[in-house]
C-alpha cells in the first residue's frame, strides 16, 4: 500500500473517530442535562410537597407540569394518565363499557344530549334533554361533564342508579341502568339517494371501520343497484391510520401507494400500500369534506384526489398531516407523541404551515400563495400543500348566520325540540317531515317567551371599539356617526327569524326528527335540502362534467 493511500486512510479514520467522538459528547452533554433538570424538577415538587403553607397534590402539579412542558411541542403529544384510558380506548376502538349516551353541560345542568339507538340509555327510556340530578347517589351538578362521564362508565352488566328531571314532568325519574359494553357504528348510516346513487356517513377511523364500510358498498352496489357512490367524510376527526389506507383501498388496486410517513427515527419511515383488491376501482366516486375532516380522513380523500380516483367536494379539510405513537410510560400511562409527518402519493404534506394559529374552529386559515408549493396529481392536475386538502369543488354549503348560530348555542333549538317530543308522542318518518308554519310560529313564540336576543359580531366590536374612542376622549368628537352606525348595526330579530328561515327549520327538522329517530334518522332527513347533496347529484348525471374535472390538465386547479 502506498504513504499516499496509507496517510489518506489515516486521516479517514482520524475524522471518523472525531465525529463519533462528537456525537458521544453531544449525546452524554444531551443526557446529563435530561438528568440534572429532572433531578431539579423531583426536589422542587419534594420542597413544595413538605413546606408550602397549603396542603398541595403532587399528582395535579406534576400533571400541570407535563401538560404545559408538552404544549411547548405540538397539539397531539399529549399525556394520557390512568384515569383517562378508557377514553383513549374509546377514540381508537369505538368501544367502552357505560350507558351509550352523549352528555353535555349547560349552564349548571348536565342533560343527555342524544341516547344512542338501541343502547341502555335509549332502552331505559333516558331521552335528549333529560337533566341528571344524581348518579348513583352521587349529586352532579357541580360536577364537570367529564366527570359524570366517568360516574356512568364502569364495569359492564353492573348496575349504574340515575335520578333524571325529565322537563313537563314534576317528579323526578330514578332508574336503574346495567351498563352494557358499547361500540359505536363508525358507519352512521348509508342507503340509496337517489336510483343510481349510494351514499355512506362515515363517523371515525375507529378500529374495524374499512369492513364496515366494505360491506356498505357491497350492499348498495350488488343489491340496490348504485352505480355511483359518494362517501360523507364530514366532521370526520380522524382515528387509525392503518384504517385509513383500508378505506382507500377499497377504490384503488393492489399495490397502489396510499400515503407515506416520515420522521426523526429512520427506521420507522414507512409507505402504506393497498395490500388487497378493491370493492369497486371504476364507479364514479365523490368525496365530502369540511373544515372538521381532518387526519384519517384527509388522509383518504387526498390520497384520492392526488390519484384522481375522487372528486373532492366541500370546503377546505383541517390540517393534520402529523402522524402520532403511543408510548407505554410506568403505572398504567401513556405518552401520545408526534413521531412523523405524512404525505399523500402526490408528495405533497398535509399538515398546517403554522398549527398555533388556527381559525376559531381550529380550522386552517388563509395562506398565502407564497408560502405554499405545487404538486402535481395522476392526471396532471395542480394541487397545493399549506394545510389541509382544497376541494375540488368549494364552498357548495353556506355557513349558518348569526342568528342560527346563537340559537343552537343558546340551547333554544334543543329545548324547543325537547318540548316539541314531550308534546308529540309521534311524527312523520324521517324522509317526510318538515317543520311546517305551525310548528315555525310556535318556535318564534318560544324563543319570545324565553327573552331571546343576540348580536352580531359587528355590534359587538362596535361596543368596544365606543369604550375605546370614550377612553381616549374622541367619541364626543364623533358621537353622531357613531350613533348612525349603531343604528344600521342593530340587527332586527322579527325581520331576521323572516330572512333565515330555511336554516332555522333545517336546524329545527334536524333535532326534531333525531329525538324520534336518532342519529340515523336526522341524517336522512337532512339529505334532501343538503346543497352539498345536490352538487353531488348534478354531477352524477352529467358524466361529462364529472369527467372533466378529474382530465389531465397542465393548469387545472381546484374551482
Amino acid at each position: 500500500m502506498s504513504t499516499k493511500i496509507l496517510k489518506g486512510l489515516l486521516a479517514a479514520s482520524i475524522v471518523v473517530i472525531i465525529s463519533l467522538s462528537f456525537w458521544g459528547f453531544k449525546t452524554d452533554q444531551k443526557n446529563f442535562e435530561i438528568s440534572k433538570n429532572m433531578d431539579i424538577f423531583f426536589t422542587l415538587v419534594r420542597e413544595l410537597n413538605l413546606f408550602y403553607v397549603d396542603e398541595v397534590k403532587p399528582e395535579i402539579l406534576i400533571k400541570k407540569g407535563i401538560d404545559e412542558m408538552l404544549d411547548t411541542l405540538d397539539p397531539y403529544t399529549v399525556f394520557i394518565p390512568e384515569s383517562e384510558m378508557d377514553d383513549f380506548k374509546f377514540m381508537t376502538t369505538g368501544e367502552y363499557a357505560g350507558i351509550g349516551a352523549m352528555i353535555s353541560k349547560r349552564k349548571n345542568q348536565i342533560i343527555v344530549a342524544e341516547p344512542y339507538e338501541g343502547f341502555p340509555a335509549q332502552k331505559n327510556g333516558l331521552r335528549a334533554g333529560d337533566i341528571f340530578l344524581e348518579v348513583d347517589g352521587k349529586k352532579v351538578d357541580k360536577l364537570a361533564v367529564s366527570d359524570v362521564s366517568d360516574i356512568l362508565k364502569g364495569p359492564a352488566q353492573k348496575v349504574v342508579k340515575v335520578k333524571m328531571q325529565r322537563p313537563g314532568v314534576e317528579k323526578p325519574l330514578s332508574i336503574d341502568i346495567v351498563r352494557e359494553d358499547i361500540q359505536i357504528n363508525p358507519v352512521t348510516y348509508y342507503g340509496m339517494i337517489d336510483a343510481q346513487t349510494g351514499y355512506a356517513r362515515l363517523s371515525s377511523f375507529t378500529d374495524g371501520c374499512a369492513d364496515k364500510l366494505r360491506s356498505a358498498i357491497t350492499d348498495l352496489r350488488d343489491k340496490q343497484g348504485a352505480t355511483s357512490f359518494v362517501l360523507d367524510l364530514r366532521s370526520n376527526p380522524g382515528g387509525l391510520l392503518g384504517e385509513a389506507v383500508k378505506v382507500a383501498n377499497l377504490f384503488v388496486n393492489h399495490g397502489q401507494e396510499i400515503v407515506s410517513t416520515k420522521g426523526k427515527v429512520s427506521q420507522w419511515d414507512k409507505t402504506y400500500r393497498a395490500t388487497e383488491q378493491p370493492v369497486d376501482s371504476v364507479m364514479p366516486l365523490i368525496i365530502l369534506v369540511n373544515s372538521g375532516s381532518a387526519s384519517a380522513s384527509e388522509i383518504v380523500a387526498g390520497a384520492l384526489q392526488d390519484l384522481d380516483r375522487a372528486i373532492i367536494l366541500g370546503n377546505r379539510t383541517f390540517g393534520k398531516g402529523l402522524v402520532q405513537t403511543t408510548r407505554d410510560l410506568s403505572y398504567n400511562t401513556k405518552l401520545k407523541v408526534t413521531t412523523a409527518k405524512y404525505y399523500i402519493p402526490s408528495g405533497r404534506c398535509i399538515q398546517a404551515l403554522d398549527y398555533s394559529h388556527r381559525n376559531s374552529d381550529g380550522s386552517v386559515g388563509n395562506i398565502p400563495d407564497s408560502l405554499t408549493s405545487v404538486f402535481k396529481t395522476k392526471n396532471g392536475r395542480l394541487v397545493k400543500d399549506g394545510g389541509g386538502v382544497t376541494p375540488d369543488i368549494r364552498d357548495v354549503q353556506d355557513t349558518l348566520s348569526t342568528l342560527a348560530y346563537k340559537l343552537v348555542q343558546d340551547y333554544l333549538v334543543f329545548d324547543f325540540a325537547t318540548d316539541f317530543a314531550f308534546k308529540h308522542k309521534t311524527i312523520a318518518s324521517a324522509d317526510k317531515f318538515i317543520v311546517s308554519d305551525d310548528i315555525y310560529h310556535d318556535f318564534l313564540v318560544f324563543i319570545k317567551e324565553r327573552k331571546f336576543s343576540y348580536e352580531s359580531r359587528s355590534e359587538q366590536t362596535l361596543k368596544t371599539l365606543i369604550d375605546i374612542a370614550k377612553r381616549e376622549r374622541y367619541f364626543e368628537g364623533a358621537k353622531n356617526e357613531f350613533a348612525e352606525l349603531e343604528k344600521g348595526l342593530t340587527l332586527d330579530l322579527d325581520a331576521d327569524v323572516n330572512k333565515f328561515s330555511d336554516e332555522i327549520r333545517e336546524l329545527i327538522k334536524d333535532e326534531i326528527v333525531s329525538r324520534y329517530y336518532f342519529q340515523k334518522g336526522a341524517i336522512i332527513a337532512a339529505i334532501g335540502s343538503d346543497l352539498e347533496i345536490k352538487r353531488v347529484l348534478s354531477l352524477f348525471h352529467s358524466p361529462a362534467e364529472y369527467s372533466a374535472i378529474l382530465a389531465p390538465s397542465a393548469d387545472k386547479g381546484p374551482k
